[in-house]
């Protein structure tokens, strides 16, 4: 499969990526025409894999547990009681690709059931990198007979699905963690093809689960959030409005230069502004990342070293998690800012129509 791969410069570094040029949607469904894809979680993940799979041509069915919210969902997306949608240990048992994706707690929870509906030369399919590499706290430990891949999508479930339907793709990393049958790759990259990735670049289960677990807590969601209320509040403070500060922290940046940075890069996001910004926004960039860069260091000793799963998994698996959780969200729905962002999100045009 090495010779099918692509080489692509990434800042004067060569990486291997796999797109639909090297890899056809016909060529991944030949090498998936004898699999049965079974889809573990019906949650976060769950939906857009197993929709794309299905919109693609692959033969998929869903594993959930009845009952739940997840189950009634499946349902109406159109998966079929014993047809295509299962238990949990029934879809597993059919699968010969069991793409388990529940969440790392659920996973905890699942695999001493799991790992007796495995069979000699299936595939476990992950998409984050979590379970096997910290098999220490999890206690996953696949058996040898088997073949243990990842294909980790560079965004949420939901994303998956979206882009998928407009045509853009989303891009994924791919893994071997295990080859029993010689096949492990064949089947990791038409997976990627075939859940609607927008090209797949190799990592490691380790590589993947690092760098996804310090995307998190970093610039994608917690530094984030985190840098966005410091800067809402100091504008409050000083005797600006909730809407213009809400408007000069948020607004402005997903509706306006944010996408300037995925259209061309940060560089020509800059230059298409005023001179004004580019002065303050070059003066003041390098301190920003000079604040936090021993923070970021923080972080990823926390995450290689285990404190973070060991966090995760603890609070995760707590009876009253989602009522904790549930509380933190209402917490900051319920701030001053993003009541205002509610307020701020009801005027645009598309919203008043």
């Amino acid at each position: 499969m090495e010779d099918i791969m692509a080489k692509i410069d990434f800042g004067g570094v060569l990486e291997e990526v796999i797109t639909t040029e090297e890899i056809t949607l016909e060529k991944a469904r030949e090498s998936l025409k004898n699999e049965i894809v079974a889809v573990l979680g019906y949650g976060v993940q769950g939906p857009g894999q197993a929709l794309n799979l299905r919109d693609n041509g692959i033969n998929v069915i869903v594993g959930q547990r009845k009952g739940t919210a997840s189950w009634d969902r499946a349902v109406a997306d159109g998966f079929v009681p014993g047809k295509t949608l299962f238990p949990l240990e029934e879809a597993a048992e059919k699968g010969t690709v069991v793409q388990f994706l529940l969440s790392d707690a659920g996973q905890v929870v699942l695999w001493p059931t799991l790992k007796n509906f495995l069979n000699e030369s299936d595939a476990l399919y992950f998409s984050h990198g979590f379970s096997i590499v910290y098999k220490d706290q999890t206690g996953i430990i696949p058996p040898e007979n088997i073949d243990v891949i990842l294909v980790a999508p560079k965004g949420s479930g939901r994303t998956v699905r979206t882009n998928f339907l407009d045509g853009s793709g989303i891009n994924s990393s791919f893994a071997i963690f295990q080859d029993y049958t010689g096949r492990a790759k064949e089947r990791t990259l038409a997976l990627g093809i075939a859940i609607g990735s927008g090209y797949l670049f190799r990592t490691t289960f380790e590589n993947e689960v690092y760098s996804d677990l310090t995307g998190e807590r970093g610039v994608l969601l917690g530094c984030l959030s985190g840098v966005m209320e410091a800067q809402y509040t100091t504008l409050r403070k000083n005797g600006h409005s909730p809407s213009e500060a809400f408007n000069e922290t948020v607004e402005e940046l997903t509706q306006s230069l944010i996408r300037l940075v995925a259209e061309s890069g940060m560089d020509w996001m800059f230059g298409n502004c005023s001179t004004t910004a580019q002065r303050g926004a070059l003066d003041w960039a390098p301190r920003f990342r000079d604040a936090v860069l021993p923070l970021f260091d923080q972080l990823y000793e926390s995450v290689i070293s285990g404190k973070e799963t060991k966090r995760i998994l603890e609070a995760n698996s707590a009876p009253d998690y989602r009522e904790k959780l549930q509380k933190e969200l209402d917490e900051m729905k319920n701030s001053e800012m993003w009541k205002t962002g509610k307020s701020v999100r009801a005027l645009r045009p598309e919203n008043r129509k």
